[in-house]
């Protein structure tokens, strides 16, 4: 796996490697994983984490969940699979993309029915590889849309990790700042830290140094300054879902940030693959909110940093208002203005 590090998610037919995440930035390490259970708990856990990455491991863990699928029938094939497509959807709620690739894992396994139960799971295989590929395209796509909105010599703001760690290649939010680099340009790069689990500290940081990019690390709290004395020309972040009127659900953090670019009138941009926009779910007001264990962050790196026992509210995400948002760029152009009209045209509708 040295030859392709940043390729967070690879599959052999046999295995599934995922990139421990968890353990960014002391150790490099990659997760052998040959049971779904392992792929759910890597999915929870947040060995694996970026809402197109989840997606992908997603596919590829089903694939490799069915491989001892009875193949007397499809019947009784298919009982087995959603059985399995169900599991893997109870890991974590809020990121679309996971539901999205077991969505399309399942139409797949529909449209062929009429095909030996062999063929089927080879050809599911052969989605979930196709499900990786198109996010590379999708990311280098979103990329080069993004590019039109910075200039050589700009500092940009992010939130948390949207890199290649967390997709198939280039990442959402991080893609125009490595094509920038491929062609010369340079765009610096203030990361917020992200609390509590420092995703911005431990990966964007470590990703964005591994590729010779200017990165400054600053804590959550220290981003109001840092626009205020004018260090920064426009923030860009991923994002886990977009609702049907433009609000998105990212990484706890967002919104505060979004609210300190409104004041400091600092364009604040969301990197969206099609697959994290969610028409189905109408405003953010509908996106579920994951809380994790208050260990997170009474002593989230093994050292209590609060009182033992001390009530804790602890949500994964928070939701950014359409209002807030200067442009949602996604793999077919940038969407501004109007999100509850522009967004529906990107699916033909």
């Amino acid at each position: 796996m040295e030859e392709s590090f940043l390729q967070s998610v690879k599959y052999d037919g046999e295995k599934l490697y995922i990139l421990d995440q968890t353990k960014l930035p002391q150790a490099t390490e990659f997760l052998e994983i040959e049971n779904i259970e392992d792929v759910w708990d890597a999915i929870k856990q947040l060995k694996v984490r970026g809402a197109p990455a989840i997606g992908i491991a997603a596919a590829y863990g089903l694939s490799l969940g069915i491989k001892e699928a009875p193949e007397s029938d499809y019947d009784t094939f298919y009982e087995f699979f959603k059985e399995k497509a169900d599991y893997l959807a109870t890991s974590r709620p809020t990121a679309v993309n996971l539901f999205w690739a077991l969505k399309r894992m399942d139409t797949c396994a529909k449209q062929s029915s009429s095909k030996p139960v062999a063929e089927i799971k080879s050809l599911l295989e052969q989605e979930a590889h196709l499900i990786r590929q198109e996010d590379e395209n999708v990311c280098n796509s979103i990329g080069e849309n993004a590019l039109t909105l910075f200039k050589d010599g700009m500092t940009v703001l992010t939130h948390c990790n949207a890199g290649g760690i967390a997709t198939a290649r280039y990442g959402t939010a991080l893609a125009p700042i490595y094509l920038a680099k491929e062609r010369g340009m340079d765009i610096k790069v203030y990361a917020d830290e992200t609390r509590p689990l420092l995703q911005g500290a431990r990966l964007t940081a470590w990703e964005l140094m591994q590729a010779g990019i200017d990165v400054t690390l600053i804590t959550d709290s220290m981003a109001a300054m840092v626009m205020q004395q004018g260090k920064v020309q426009a923030v860009i972040v991923g994002c886990d879902r977009v609702a049907a009127n433009g609000d998105v659900a990212n990484k706890i953090g967002t919104y505060g940030v979004a609210l300190l670019a409104k004041a400091h009138n600092i364009p604040f941009y969301v990197a969206a693959p099609l697959s994290t926009i969610d028409l189905e779910t109408k405003t953010g007001d509908e996106i579920p909110i994951e809380e994790r264990a208050a260990e997170e962050i009474t002593a989230g790196f093994g050292k209590l940093t609060a009182p033992d026992g001390v009530k804790v509210f602890n949500p994964a995400f928070d939701v950014t208002p359409h209002h807030l948002i200067t442009a949602i760029i996604t793999e077919k152009g940038i969407m501004r203005g109007n999100y509850s009209e522009e967004l529906p045209r990107l699916f033909g509708q």
